[in-house]
């Protein structure tokens, strides 16, 4: 007897060769082939006779076949349809079919709703361009050329310009700000950026970022700290706890990260706070002298804070949505989730 493949090698042969002379002929065409007892679901039944080791190339070949007899039927679909009168005429009394309605991506509605809490704080929107000189997204920044910090940050480089990269932060766009706008400055910086990574369900090539950055004559932590208190209670609710931990950015001097209180399990420990009762959200400290002095800004007169947060992460804390992969799938199923948040 020959072989799953065989049989299809030839059932392939005889698709290829057949024309329909009329709509008879491409209704046994559909009846031999794609019916309830046609050749596609007989040679599906023989799947399980299909040794384990050849049964993976074996579904492929099956899976092509079909697409073939599918596509093979429509191609002269419209002979089925000639001389239908109801496909000529429509009965326009009858009510049309419902449009289902779109919702928002939750990506975009969450940094929506960053962006909001700290446009009613005086801050305005700033972007900037995705591709990036290695200036404005390292060395401006205190990063400059074998600094250990660029090594924080997998890089994808342009290839036919080694000065050009795909921004790795959002923080490019505060340097743009500082270098062509007058002070006091007070911007929130949303966009994508991209770092060189392994995707998986923790980790992604793209994600998305919003930083914040004020500038102006005595601006202190104290600032800072009740700008950040004041998002928390408008992001998570006044119940939300809030710890700020001593960290490091080149651009910020002194810096820390801020955790929050869980908001799944209220601090008793959960998977997503990983059993510690807080759940870090962004990265904070006061704008470096250096970073100000690379702009022609006196460190003496003026100062600031900056701040920055993943989209993803606090999606994930308000949603409880652990897979990265999920946001940039287009599963209708994982948006319509979202419909009527």
């Amino acid at each position: 007897m020959p072989s799953l493949q065989e049989q299809i090698q030839a059932f392939e042969q005889e698709i290829n060769a057949f024309t329909p002379a009329n709509a008879a002929d491409l209704e046994q065409y559909r009846i031999r082939f794609l019916g309830a007892k046609g050749i596609v679901k007989a040679l599906a039944g023989e799947m399980k006779n299909v040794p384990a080791e050849e049964r993976k190339e074996a579904g492929i070949m099956l899976n092509a076949f079909r697409q073939l007899a599918e596509a093979h039927y429509e191609r002269y679909a419209h002979m089925g349809n000639a001389g239908k009168e109801s496909d000529r005429k429509g009965d326009i009394s009858l009510p049309g079919y419902p449009m289902p309605a779109g919702t928002r991506h939750p990506l975009r509605m969450v940094e929506n709703e960053i962006v909001s809490i700290f446009e009613k704080l005086g801050f305005s929107v700033a972007t900037g361009p995705e591709i990036e000189d290695d200036w404005h997204n390292f060395t401006s920044l205190n990063m400059p050329e074998h600094h250990t910090a660029r090594d924080m940050q997998d890089t994808f480089y342009v290839q036919q310009n080694p000065d050009l990269v795909l921004r790795t932060h959002t923080s490019s766009v505060q340097a743009r700000i500082l270098e062509t706008q007058p002070l006091p400055v007070r911007v929130i910086c949303p966009g994508r950026v991209y770092r060189n990574e392994t995707i998986s369900a923790r980790a992604h090539c793209f994600f998305h970022q919003c930083e914040g950055l004020y500038v102006d004559k005595n601006v202190s932590f104290a600032d800072l700290k009740q700008t950040l208190y004041h998002f928390v209670t408008e992001m998570f609710g006044p119940d939300t706890k809030v710890r700020f931990r001593p960290s490091y950015f080149p651009f910020t001097e002194p810096s820390a990260e801020m955790d929050i209180s869980c908001t799944v399990c209220g601090g008793n420990g959960c998977n997503l706070c990983k059993h510690s009762g807080w759940v870090e959200i962004l990265g904070c400290g006061m704008v470096h002298p250096e970073l100000l002095r690379n702009f022609d800004i006196d460190p003496e007169v003026y100062s600031g804070f900056a701040f920055g947060m993943g989209v993803e992460r606090i999606t994930q804390i308000k949603f409880q949505v652990n897979d990265l992969r999920l946001y940039s799938q287009n599963d209708v199923r994982f948006l319509r989730q979202f419909s009527s948040v």
